[in-house]
């Protein structure tokens, strides 16, 4: 069995109830400037950076959208909503502390640029936790490529298969699963389908189950993928 040292996290999604929130702010602003398929554009653009998510955006809306300017109101509208502090997946705290009882070490891989990292995770007091913060722009290619889960093994001093990544988007399976790192899958916007079943170490409704699947099927020196439950930035 694999001996397990470290847990690497997906931020939006997955700590945060982002993606649903600022998919309806996309597509309120979308009808300000008369889109079409906004909401589809924007889903295609979960999971990945905002350079990745831009070249989806000129694809669908041409090279004239004014993409700065959609995004700036976006992001305004976004703020205005939520600025104070983002809404909480439930059992993240209760995770987060077992984690660290556990002796793990733990960190964040988010595409969201670490300025908003760092604050989001201050606002909401779990800054602590986190040994290792690592973002979209400190590595050459986003998910669904592999190198901000290999970064953030290099950064915690673990080898990649020692790590157990926490992911709720497409993209981010697929960059575990070419990492060569166990995963759990605990979908959020995006349910999983034939492809995120079979790249998916273990898919889970919530953190809370895969708490308890953690405290039950994986000790600190081994996890066992034994059962399957199945169920944004711009």
């Amino acid at each position: 069995m694999k001996d397990f040292k470290a847990v690497i996290f997906d931020m939006d999604g997955v700590i945060f109830d982002t993606e649903k929130l600022y998919l309806d702010c996309c597509v309120e602003i979308g009808e300000k400037y008369e889109l079409e398929h906004v909401e589809e554009a924007c889903f295609r653009c979960i999971g990945i950076t905002s350079e990745a998510s831009a070249r989806i955006m000129y694809e669908v809306f041409g090279d004239d959208f004014p993409l700065d300017s959609f995004r700036g109101e976006v992001d305004e509208l976004f703020r205005a909503r939520f600025d104070e502090r983002l809404p909480i997946k439930p059992g993240v705290r209760e995770l987060l502390t077992y984690l660290k009882g556990e002796g793990y070490k733990v960190a964040i891989a988010s595409s969201t640029k670490k300025e908003s990292v760092k604050k989001e995770l201050a606002q909401a007091k779990f800054l602590d936790f986190f040994d290792e913060i690592i973002c979209g722009d400190m590595v050459e290619r986003s998910k669904p490529n592999p190198d901000i889960f290999l970064k953030a093994a290099e950064c915690l001093g673990v080898a990649p298969d020692s790590c157990i990544v926490i992911e709720d988007s497409y993209n981010g399976i697929r960059a575990a699963s070419a990492a060569g790192m166990f995963s759990f899958m605990v979908p959020d916007m995006l349910k999983p389908d034939d492809e995120m079943r079979s790249k998916a170490s273990v898919i889970l409704d919530s953190l809370m189950d895969v708490k308890e699947y953690m405290r039950h099927k994986c000790q600190k020196s081994n996890c066992v993928p034994a059962c399957r439950k199945s169920s944004l930035t711009l």
